[in-house]
């Protein structure tokens, strides 16, 4: 059975469907932890409810490069997920978990990544830019932001009256749809 962490530093709706996805009858991973930088999180809130260990750590700890690997070493995690995790990850973690780390952003790569690109400030990017297609992007972490290679991408149509919120609606459900899976195509 392969153990999953998954940080995150917001809402949680992509952790909750992660969890509840691996505890389904034959599948060959779990969410062992929950990971987040924000001690206010609702994804905090959403760990507790499902019975999922978490974990909050400073921005320090995450790059001491000690705290946050013996975290992952004491549940024995093989696979690490960001599910709308905010902080740069340190070359350390990349390093020992090569391959083995995930992101999902919320345009299709390589339009509206890097840095400061996240969340809504990605949704009103694609709005301001007159973009008729977005989506998701699944993708291996590396030591740049946005720029590992893609495992899987899919895509909506922007309506030209659609606003930031409209889109951030659509794309949602893209990720609710096929971060889990994709997790499950990669790594089981």
């Amino acid at each position: 059975m392969k153990k999953i962490a998954i940080f995150a530093s917001g809402e949680g709706s992509n952790a909750e469907s992660i969890v509840n996805y691996f505890r389904t009858p034959g599948s060959h991973a779990e969410v062992a932890l929950i990971v987040t930088n924000r001690p206010d999180a609702p994804v905090i809130n959403r760990a507790e409810r499902l019975g999922v260990d978490y974990a909050v750590i400073t921005r320090a700890e995450l790059n001491d490069g000690v705290t946050i690997l013996n975290l992952l070493d004491r549940y024995a995690i093989d696979i690490v997920v960001l599910a709308g995790f905010l902080l740069m990850i340190p070359c350390g973690l990349i390093e020992r978990y090569r391959g083995r780390i995930v992101n999902i952003h919320p345009s299709l790569l390589p339009k509206f990544g890097g840095k400061g690109m996240y969340g809504n400030r990605v949704h009103e990017a694609v709005v301001a830019a007159g973009e008729r297609l977005t989506g998701i992007t699944i993708h291996h972490v590396n030591e740049h932001y946005d720029d590992g290679a893609i495992i899987f991408q899919a895509s909506i149509e922007v309506d030209p009256t659609d606003t930031p919120a409209d889109v951030a609606r659509k794309v949602r459900q893209l990720e609710l749809t096929h971060f889990a899976p994709t997790i499950a195509q990669t790594f089981l």
